[in-house]
């Protein structure tokens, strides 16, 4: 038997596989195919270890060959074996594992792209599948899986609609690489404001922490690392163009930017806006335990509907708070 050279080399240069890991894998499904190939024709097949096939790289020439054995099963040498009739057979085998390689190879180099993008933001476009609950995002090379828990209530996603969304994990499964996406995660705020505010790459500011209650609102802690910077106007930009544009890809759910502190009360206090807020006390600081005061026509406000406001305030300071109108303690 024998392979052209320059078609072997032509497909090590379009796979970008070495050309001795290619004829290793033609070796190895060459010898799978001739031992099947003798089951299929009820002869006398050895055992795996006992065929080997050689491909010449230079000239092309393949041989495959088989142990021999004495009756008493001493191993006496190898002979070339009886190929007649397996060349057409041995090529398609050739062709079905380096095919199968090749979809491990692609899979392979998707898996590490992906996984090197794990917390970051990606956008894709929203395609049809056979489950109307789950929505599928096709980021190019790869269709991610967008589940019911990771989708915004109320949010719709028709086919063709393209949309951003915060990769939460990548996996190898049966059918090649698995991308799970989210449009709830948190980390999407953070990551739609990277591309809205240069200052963040620069690290002129920081988003120090956010809490989200997808669709509805976030609140987004932000520092600055320069006394004559103003963090909070970097992130709403001019005329308000960044944070409108990341409000425009999260469905304009509302956002709240909030100055963080290091001392606790304080960033509790900036973290009740809207709200205004009349005093702060610690109550526990090992717990962060913090009683607020707010005025009586504030206290709705500061707790918000449904209790939101104050929720998220948690959320983004850590902390345990307690909000109190003025009226309650001075009674």
């Amino acid at each position: 038997m024998r392979i052209e050279v320059t078609e072997l080399r032509a497909v090590a240069t379009e796979t970008e596989i070495p050309i001795a890991e290619l004829a290793e894998i033609i070796e190895q499904a060459v010898a799978s195919a001739y031992i099947k190939h003798l089951v299929n024709n009820k002869l006398d097949a050895p055992k795996d270890s006992d065929v080997r096939a050689q491909l010449d790289q230079k000239t092309g020439d393949l041989g495959v060959f088989r142990k021999e054995y004495n009756e008493d099963g001493e191993y006496t040498g190898e002979v070339v074996a009886d190929v007649e009739g397996f060349g057409r057979i041995a090529a398609n085998a050739a062709k079905q594992v380096i095919a199968s390689r090749l979809r491990e190879l692609s899979d392979d180099a998707v898996l590490r792209h992906y996984k090197d993008r794990e917390g970051q933001q990606i956008s894709g476009v929203v395609k049809q599948g056979p489950n109307p609950r789950m929505v599928h995002v096709d980021l190019g090379d790869v269709e991610a899986i967008l589940p019911p828990e990771e989708q915004v209530p109320g949010e719709e996603y028709p086919h063709g609609r393209r949309i951003r969304v915060y990769i939460t994990g990548v996996s190898k499964g049966l059918r090649g690489t698995q991308v799970t996406v989210s449009r709830t995660h948190p980390g999407l705020v953070k990551r739609l404001f990277e591309l809205e505010v240069p200052e963040l790459a620069e690290e002129i500011v920081e988003i120090v922490s956010v809490a989200r209650e997808a669709g509805y609102r976030s609140k987004v802690a932000v520092r600055s690392n320069r006394p004559e910077v103003n963090a909070k106007g970097c992130f709403i930009g001019e005329m308000g163009r960044r944070v409108r544009a990341v409000m425009s890809q999260l469905g304009e759910e509302k956002i709240d930017l909030i100055d963080y502190s290091s001392d606790l009360t304080e960033f509790v206090a900036n973290a009740l806006s809207p709200a205004k807020v009349s005093d702060v006390f610690m109550l526990n600081a090992e717990e962060k335990k913090v009683r607020v005061l707010v005025p009586d026509f504030q206290l709705s406000l500061a707790i918000g509907k449904e209790g939101q406001n104050a929720r998220l305030a948690a959320k983004l300071t850590g902390a345990k708070i307690d909000i109190q109108a003025d009226s309650v303690m001075e009674s």
